[in-house]
C-alpha cells in the first residue's frame, strides 16, 4: 500500500521506514568494521569507494538522473564543491574504521552526538544566525562534557571531535551542493574512485594488500563495504524527502545510541565514572536542544497559520 499524497511539511509512512532503516543500518555498522579490523583503515575505505561505485550508478541510471552528473562535470564550481565534500567524507570514513578497529566506538558514538550540536554551531559562525538561550546552553553543557572527558583521559578526544568536525563541514557544504543527494554523493565516488584504485593497485602488486589473497571471507567482506556504505545513505536520502526536519532530528540519535550500546556490551570499551557523568550530560544538551528545536518550529508553524492570506488585488489593464 502507497502513502497517501503529503500535505505541505508532513511525515509519510514510506519516509519514516525509509529513515529508520537507514539509521538502523549505519547503528549496527561497528559490527561489520570490527570484522574488518585486521586490515588498514586506507585499505577498506579504498574499498568502501570502489564497491560504492557500481552500486551508486546503477541507482543514478535507474532514476534517469545521468545527466546531472554530465552538467555537473562540466561546472569547475560543482566539481570544486564535490571534491570538497569527497575529501571531507573519506576522511571521517577513516577515522570511523580506525576508531571502531583500535577500541574507541564509544568516542565514536560522541562524535555523532555532538555533531547535531556543532551543526547549530557552525550556522552561529558562517551563517549568523541567531541562536536561543536554550540552545547557547544545550552547546555550553556538550563543551563542559567535552572539557569533562578530555581531562579524564588526559587527552582531547580526538576521534569524536574529528567526527564531528568532518560531518559537520560535510553537512553544510553538501547543503550547497546544487545537485540531488543521490547524485552528489555517486559525483563523490566518482571523483575519489581513481584515488582508490590507484592505491588499490599499489598494495596488491606487491601482494601486501588483502583482496583475493585467498581469503574468502576478507573478499567477500571488503566488497560488502560498498553495500553498507552506498546502501544506506541512499536510502536515507530519499527518506528525509518524505519527513519534516523535526521527526529527522529526533530519528538521528538512533545510530550513535545503537553505537553506544553495542561499544559498551559487545565490545566491552570501559564505561568509567566520568563518562557515566559526561554521556548524560551530552544527552540532556540534546534534550535542551531538540525541544527547543521542537518549540520554535511550533511557534512559526502556528503563526503561519494565524496569519491571514494575502489577497491580491485583480490586476486591471490600462485602456490601450
Amino acid at each position: 500500500m502507497t502513502d497517501a499524497p503529503l500535505a505541505p511539511n508532513e511525515d509519510s509512512r514510506a519516509g519514516f521506514f525509509y529513515a529508520l532503516t537507514a539509521y538502523v543500518m549505519w547503528g549496527f555498522l561497528p559490527l561489520y568494521m570490527k570484522m574488518v579490523a585486521h586490515i588498514p583503515p586506507i585499505e577498506v575505505i579504498a574499498h568502501r569507494v570502489l564497491w560504492s561505485l557500481p552500486i551508486a550508478v546503477v541507482v543514478i541510471l535507474w532514476l534517469g538522473r545521468t545527466q546531472d552528473l554530465r552538467q555537473a562535470f562540466r561546472t569547475p564550481r560543482t566539481l570544486m564543491m564535490g571534491a570538497a565534500t569527497a575529501a571531507l567524507i573519506s576522511v571521517n570514513w577513516g577515522i570511523y574504521v580506525w576508531a571502531i578497529g583500535a577500541g574507541f566506538a564509544l568516542e565514536a558514538a560522541l562524535g555523532y552526538y555532538i555533531n547535531p550540536l556543532f551543526s547549530v554551531l557552525l550556522g552561529r559562525v558562517l551563517l549568523k544566525e541567531r541562536l536561543t538561550p536554550a540552545q547557547w546552553a544545550a552547546i555550553g553543557l556538550a563543551a563542559i562534557a567535552v572539557l569533562l572527558l578530555t581531562f579524564d583521559a588526559g587527552r582531547v578526544p580526538v576521534v569524536a571531535l574529528g567526527l564531528t568536525v568532518t560531518w559537520g563541514f560535510y553537512a553544510y557544504l553538501k547543503k550547497s551542493l546544487p545537485i540531488g543527494p543521490n547524485q552528489g554523493f555517486t559525483l563523490e565516488v566518482m571523483l575519489l574512485a581513481p584515488l582508490a584504485l590507484g592505491y588499490l593497485l599499489w598494495v596488491q602488486v606487491p601482494g601486501s594488500g588483502h583482496f583475493g589473497q585467498g581469503v574468502g571471507r576478507d573478499d567477500l567482506l571488503l566488497i560488502g563495504t560498498g553495500v553498507v556504505t552506498a546502501v544506506p545513505l541512499m536510502i536515507y536520502a530519499n527518506g528525509a524527502k518524505k519527513l519534516r526536519l523535526s521527526t529527522i532530528a529526533m530519528m538521528q540519535y538512533i545510530a550513535p545510541t545503537m553505537i553506544f550500546l553495542i561499544a559498551v556490551f559487545v565490545f566491552g570499551e570501559p564505561f568509567g565514572t566520568v563518562r557515566l557523568i559526561a554521556f548524560p550530560m551530552i544527552w540532556a544538551a540534546l534534550v535542551i536542544y531538540t525541544v527547543s528545536m521542537l518549540r520554535a518550529r511550533g511557534r512559526a508553524r502556528a503563526a503561519a497559520q494565524a496569519t491571514p492570506p494575502q489577497i491580491t488585488p485583480p490586476q486591471v489593464t490600462p485602456p490601450a
